[in-house]
């Protein structure tokens, strides 16, 4: 298969962001859309926007039967799974000095574990059909660190290794991973450490917009069989991040 037309994509952390910039590009080529975040109501919201080739579910990318549920209803939809967009990602900067463990814990969890979740509930089925790609969303965090990110980047560069793993396993799965630099979204809202959070919007003053990165899923999707794109780096013009 090449091309996006009518091929059933999985997308996670939809409900915003490159997530959805990224359902809307693939709509506009035609694409079968499976979506999936913790907020269903922008979820449905964007569905019903988007017509009856767009269809959703409450999807906790950190569970594993969420996930394995998530694939399924996918199947049951339209059929088949051809793509995974493993897009959901969280980015509570802090210096190491500041001990917040807990959002440690959630960065690995959603950023390592959720790729993960999804990468072993797609994986039979893409083994068995002998063809799929996965797409895991990275950040230029996975090429680089930076004061106050330690732990983000280092979850960035597990979502790297684990890609290009997955490339070396499989010769009839393509596998990319999508690094952005800084983009204007929603990732980082989280972040508890008010001066970590004003640095955030001065390194924003120069930023992708989310479809810029949409476009990027989408130049990886539409290659030819026998053509893997296995990284596309993205950054503003001139920009340091």
């Amino acid at each position: 298969m090449t091309g996006v037309t009518d091929k059933t994509v999985l997308i996670t952390g939809a409900s915003s962001g490159i997530g959805e910039a990224t359902v809307r590009e693939l709509a506009a080529a035609g694409a079968r859309l499976f979506i999936g975040a913790r907020r269903t109501d922008r979820l449905q919201a964007l569905a019903e926007e988007l017509g009856p080739h767009v269809a959703w579910q409450a999807l906790d990318v950190t569970d594993p039967a969420s996930f394995d549920a998530f694939a399924a209803a996918a199947e049951a939809a339209f059929g088949g799974i051809d793509v995974l967009v493993n897009n959901a990602g969280i980015m509570p900067l802090s210096p190491l000095a500041a001990g917040k463990r807990d959002e440690w814990t959630r960065m690995i969890d959603v950023n390592i574990h959720g790729v993960l979740n999804g990468i072993a509930s797609v994986l039979p089925r893409f083994v068995a059909q002998k063809h799929g790609h996965i797409v895991n969303v990275a950040s230029i965090g996975a090429h680089l660190v930076v004061p106050t990110g330690a732990v983000y980047c280092a979850t960035k560069y597990a979502v790297w290794a684990i890609t290009e793993g997955l490339r070396q396993e499989h010769d009839d799965i393509r596998a990319t991973v999508i690094s952005p630099g800084v983009v204007e979204t929603e990732l980082g809202n989280d972040i508890t450490d008010a001066q970590v959070a004003a640095s955030l919007k001065d390194w924003r003053k120069k930023s992708l917009t989310p479809d810029a990165i949409a476009r990027a899923i989408r130049y990886a999707l539409e290659q030819p069989e026998g053509v893997d794109i296995n990284e596309v780096i993205v950054r503003p013009t001139a920009a340091n991040m």
